[in-house]
C-alpha cells in the first residue's frame, strides 16, 4: 500500500491503486515530448564532436574529411547544431514540465523521459568543460605511482597529460580518495585510450544520477514536496544533463551519494547515513558542509539532556565518518594531501561567484580611476571578504537548524547554496549541490520558474567547449557580440520561467500594443440586439467524482488532473 497526495502536494495515509506497469506510463508521456528531447540529445552529441571539448588530437577524425568540423565555418556549424540541440531540450524540458505542474504525469514519466534524452550523451564527446580529462590524468598519475596531490598532468606523456586544460597542467588534485580510486581503476581498464576513458567515467558520473532519481522520492516524502517535480527538477533538467553528464563532472556523483546519506539519516538510520555522506566526501570534499545539519536531526531523536544528546551524536557520527573516509584513503592508497591543494588552488574569474562579480564591477566603473587601484587588489579583498561572509552564513544557519528535521535539511540546502556562489572560484555545476537538497520541499509557482529559467541560463552562459560568458572581458574578443549574447540568455531564461507557467510570451504581450492604441482611437459601434427569453431550468445536481490517483516514482502516488496545477507551494 502506498500513501495518497492530497492536492497541496502532501502525501496523506490513505490506499491507493496498484501500481501500473512501465507500459503504462510510456503511453502517458507524450511522443513529442520524448522524441524532440531524444533528438536535442542527438544533436548536441553531434554537433559536439566539432564544438565540444575535443581532444587535441582525435584519432577518429584526424586526417579524415570529418575533421573539418572541429576549425572554422565547421566549428560554426557544429556550434549552431549544438544549440539547435539545446533549444529542443529546453522545449521538451518545458512541456515535461506544464504535465508535471498539473498532476497529468508522475515520476515514473519523468524518469522516461530523462532516461531518452540523457541515452546520446553518454557515448558522446566530453561538452562544456575539459575536466574529464583532468580526472583520467590524475587516474594516471596514481596509477604511474606518483603521488596526485602533489603532481599534475604535466609528468604525463601524450595523450593523457596533453589533453588537460593549460591552466590545470601543474596543479595537483583536489578530489578526494574515493574518486582518485574511481580513476585509477578507469585509466587501468583504458590505458592511454582517451575516449573510451572519458566514456567509461562518464557512466560512473551517471551512477550518481541513479542514486539521486532513487532517493528523491523519499526526500520528498519527509521534506513536503512532489516526487514528480523533484525529478523534473535534477534528473531530468537540461542544466544537470547537458552540462553534468556530458561533462561528466564528479559532482553529480558527490550530490547522488550526498542525497543517499540525507535519506537514510532522515529514515532514522543515522550511524549508517553519516557513512554514506563520508563516502561523497571522499568523492568532493563539499559533501561534508551537510554533516553538521545532519547531527540536529538526530540529536532531536534522541531523549535526554540537550548537551549530552549532541555530544553523543557528534560522538557516533564521528566515529562512522571517520572510519568510512580512513578506510576510503587506505584502499586509495594516498594521504591526506588533497586538503593542501584546496588551500592552495589558483581561482578562476567567473561572475557566478559573486564576490568576483562585485570586484569586476565595481573596478571597472569606478576603482580603475582611483590612483593605486589595481584590478588583482580589488579581486583579492573580495574574494577573502566572500570567505568571511560564508564562514558567517554557515555559522548561523547551522545554529537556526538546531530544532532538527526538516528545517535542519533546509538550513543545510542554504548553506550548500551560499558555498556554490560566495566562493572565491565557482562554476556552473557546484550549483547542483543546493539543487540535490532544494529540489525535495514544495516549491511556488514563482520560484519553481526562477529555478527553471535559471537552469537553462546556467547551460547557455557557458559555451559548447568549456568557454564561461559570464566574465567582464574576453581578451581580443568583439566586447558587443558577447555582451549581447549574454543579454540573449538572460531573455532566454525569462522566457523559460513564464512558459512554464503557461503565461504569454513578452513578445506577444509587445505585439498587441500598437492594434490596443489603434483601436482605441476608433470610435466603438455598439449595436443592441434583442434577445430571446430563456426558460428557467433547475439546476443539474453534479456528482463528486473521487480525485484520480496515479502512481509516483519509487513507490509513490499523486494526485490528477488540474486541481493539482500548484506545486505543492
Amino acid at each position: 500500500m502506498t500513501a495518497e497526495v492530497s492536492g497541496s502536494g502532501a502525501r496523506t495515509d490513505g490506499p491507493a491503486r496498484k501500481a501500473g506497469t512501465w507500459a503504462a506510463v510510456v503511453r502517458q508521456v507524450p511522443p513529442g515530448v520524448l522524441r524532440l528531447g531524444a533528438l536535442g540529445g542527438l544533436l548536441i552529441t553531434i554537433g559536439g564532436m566539432g564544438a565540444g571539448a575535443v581532444l587535441r588530437r582525435d584519432p577518429l577524425l584526424s586526417g579524415t574529411i570529418l575533421n573539418a568540423v572541429r576549425y572554422g565555418h565547421g566549428r560554426d556549424l557544429a556550434t549552431a547544431v549544438v544549440f539547435a540541440g539545446v533549444a529542443l531540450l529546453v522545449c521538451s524540458w518545458v512541456r515535461l514540465g506544464r504535465l508535471v505542474r498539473a498532476g497529468e504525469l508522475g515520476g515514473r514519466g519523468v524518469l522516461l523521459a530523462s532516461a531518452a534524452w540523457t541515452a546520446p550523451l553518454l557515448i558522446g564527446p566530453p561538452l562544456y568543460s575539459r575536466d574529464v580529462y583532468s580526472y583520467l590524468a590524475q587516474g594516471a598519475v596514481a596509477l604511474q605511482g606518483y603521488d596526485p596531490y602533489t603532481t599534475g598532468a604535466s609528468a604525463l606523456p601524450l595523450p593523457l597529460g596533453g589533453n588537460v586544460a593549460s591552466l590545470w597542467q601543474d596543479t595537483p588534485s583536489p578530489y578526494g580518495p574515493l574518486f582518485l580510486l574511481l580513476a585509477k581503476s578507469v585509466v587501468a581498464v583504458t590505458g592511454d585510450n582517451v575516449i573510451i576513458g572519458a566514456v567509461l567515467m562518464r557512466l560512473a558520473v551517471v551512477s550518481g544520477l541513479a542514486l539521486l532519481a532513487w532517493a528523491m522520492p523519499g526526500l520528498t516524502r519527509h521534506l513536503g514536496g512532489r516526487a514528480s517535480i523533484a525529478l523534473w527538477l535534477t534528473v531530468a533538467n537540461p542544466f544537470v544533463i547537458a552540462v553534468g553528464i556530458g561533462g561528466a563532472h564528479n559532482d553529480i556523483l558527490m550530490v547522488g551519494l550526498m542525497a543517499v546519506g540525507v535519506l537514510l539519516v532522515l529514515d532514522g538510520k543515522h550511524v549508517r547515513g553519516i557513512a554514506v555522506i563520508a563516502l561523497a566526501t571522499a568523492v568532493k570534499a563539499t559533501a561534508v558542509l551537510v554533516v553538521p545539519f545532519l547531527v540536529w536531526v538526530w540529536v532531536a531523536r534522541m531523549s535526554g539532556p540537550a548537551r549530552h544528546r549532541f555530544l553523543q551524536a557528534c560522538a557516533v557520527g564521528g566515529v562512522a565518518f571517520v572510519a568510512v573516509f580512513a578506510l576510503s584513503t587506505i584502499v586509495a592508497g594516498v594521504d591526506l594531501g588533497w586538503i593542501n591543494v584546496l588551500q592552495s588552488q589558483t581561482p578562476l574569474l567567473t561572475w557566478m561567484s559573486l564576490p568576483c562579480a562585485a570586484a569586476e564591477l565595481l573596478y571597472f566603473s569606478i576603482g580603475r580611476h582611483v590612483p593605486g587601484a589595481t584590478h588583482e587588489g580589488f579581486l583579492g579583498f573580495f574574494r577573502s571578504a566572500g570567505v568571511y561572509v560564508l564562514a558567517v552564513v554557515l555559522v548561523r544557519q547551522w545554529w537556526l537548524a538546531r530544532a532538527g528535521g526538516v528545517e535542519a535539511v533546509r538550513r543545510g540546502a542554504i548553506a550548500l547554496l551560499a558555498a556554490s556562489a560566495l566562493a572565491p572560484s565557482v562554476l556552473p555545476w557546484y550549483f547542483t549541490w543546493a539543487l540535490a537538497l532544494a529540489a525535495a520541499f514544495a516549491w511556488k509557482d514563482r520560484w519553481l520558474a526562477a529555478a527553471a529559467g535559471f537552469s537553462v541560463w546556467m547551460v547557455l552562459v557557458t559555451l559548447p567547449d568549456g568557454t564561461i560568458v559570464a566574465r567582464w572581458h574576453y581578451g581580443s574578443a568583439n566586447p558587443v557580440v558577447w555582451w549581447s549574447y549574454l543579454a540573449v540568455t538572460v531573455l532566454v531564461g525569462v522566457w523559460v520561467g513564464r512558459a512554464l507557467l503557461g503565461r504569454r510570451s513578452l513578445w506577444s504581450l509587445l505585439a498587441e500594443l500598437r492594434p490596443r492604441k489603434v483601436e482605441a482611437d476608433r470610435p466603438a459601434l455598439i449595436v443592441e440586439q434583442p434577445q430571446a427569453p430563456v426558460a428557467e431550468q433547475p439546476p443539474t445536481p453534479v456528482e463528486p467524482t473521487p480525485l484520480d490517483v496515479e502512481e509516483d516514482a519509487a513507490g509513490g502516488s499523486e494526485a490528477t488532473g488540474k486541481q493539482r496545477g500548484g506545486t505543492g507551494g
